[in-house]
């Protein structure tokens, strides 16, 4: 059994197959639909079921909360067709022209950048080299049939190694294996590129970058992008840690903003250290930007990193002026045991 999904307001059509969610049949069928965690946490495929009915099978759902369930929302990641449905979302064209595939890489190098994150350097086959669009992610295929998945911290450029940054978490299952048993020349299994969280290259507003801890991954491959066109957009960027160690590529960002004329660097460490000596800013980083803005209706905001971080932007920011279509997002979801980003 299928289910016709028609797209408003493009009246795009498509199908869906038995228990295929609808992001899924989007994607297969070449449809560049928003999304980014996949699993139902960071709400970034949110759209409105217009007609129809759905089913989650994967709950609880920490993307949608009853209120908006109760207006008509949906999140398209986990939401599968009971009958043809209608749905207003917005599609991304740019995601319809790369292919999502799978592909063999072997660790070139491995680097620790500080106690608890590496940096990872993957190489493709040499007949080989992945397309993606800066702030994209890969999922990481392991033995066991699940995924973890990586945001692609190179720019799209620079494709010779696939650059990931592997923060440890306890009881994290590729976290754990990275820091304890992954060695040079290993061989992994990639998917991707995957993820709407790039750069809106049409748009001329300025832009303001939230990341916490390694959400700076995607907003380096952005950044470092933007650098490489000589992008000519206001670029402030935020970034969010506990102390000085975790801005585990402090200087990189200290080099853009010495570098590029119209790049920002704000680092906001919450719990700093005493032997840090820290001067800067300190608090919670998307409480920093509202001190810094008092109206954001005309910003594009870009924020990657802990669900809590990515949802008090949406939240905060809105009331600030900003619409929410403007607001561009990649959940980190670090439970063990989930098949999400790490």
């Amino acid at each position: 059994m299928s289910f016709k999904i028609t797209i408003e307001p493009s009246e795009t059509t498509f199908i869906a197959e038995k228990n295929e969610t609808v992001l899924a049949a989007a994607l297969r069928e070449g449809i560049g639909l928003p999304y980014g965690c996949r699993n139902g946490s960071c709400g970034s495929c949110k759209g409105k079921l217009l007609e129809g009915r759905i089913e989650y099978t994967n709950v609880p759902l920490t993307g949608i909360n009853d209120e908006e369930k109760s207006n008509g929302y949906a999140l398209f990641c986990q939401a599968k067709p009971l009958t043809d449905i209608r749905i207003e979302t917005r599609q991304i064209d740019a995601i319809g022209d790369l292919s999502v595939r799978k592909l063999p890489c072997r660790v070139d190098k491995i680097e620790k950048l500080n106690h608890d994150v590496l940096r990872l350097f993957l190489k493709l086959p040499s007949t080989e080299r992945l397309q993606f669009l800066a702030g994209q992610y890969i999922d990481i295929l392991m033995l066991n049939g699940k995924h973890r998945s990586f945001s692609l911290a190179n720019p799209p450029h620079d494709d010779e190694h696939l650059e990931l940054h592997v923060r440890h978490y306890e009881g994290g299952v590729f976290s754990e294996y990275a820091f304890n048993k992954l060695k040079e020349k290993s061989l992994l299994r990639i998917e991707g590129p995957l993820g709407s969280f790039f750069l809106r290259e049409d748009s001329d507003r300025p832009i303001i970058m939230v990341a916490g801890g390694t959400g700076f991954a995607p907003v380096k491959s952005i950044i470092e992008s933007a650098r490489h066109k000589a992008l000519d957009r206001e670029i402030h960027f935020y970034w969010g840690a506990r102390s000085k160690e975790d801005l585990y590529l402090h200087d990189l960002a200290m080099f853009w903003d010495k570098e590029m004329e119209r790049l920002h660097y704000i680092p906001v460490l919450s719990e700093p250290h005493e032997d840090d000596q820290w001067q800067g800013r300190t608090g919670l980083v998307h409480e920093a930007v509202l001190e810094d803005f008092e109206d954001l209706s005309g910003f594009e905001v870009y924020a990657c990193g802990p669900p809590p971080m990515v949802h008090a932007v949406v939240d905060s920011f809105t009331e600030r002026g900003l619409s929410a279509e403007y607001i561009y997002s990649d959940s980190f979801e670090f439970a063990a045991k989930s098949n999400s980003t790490s």
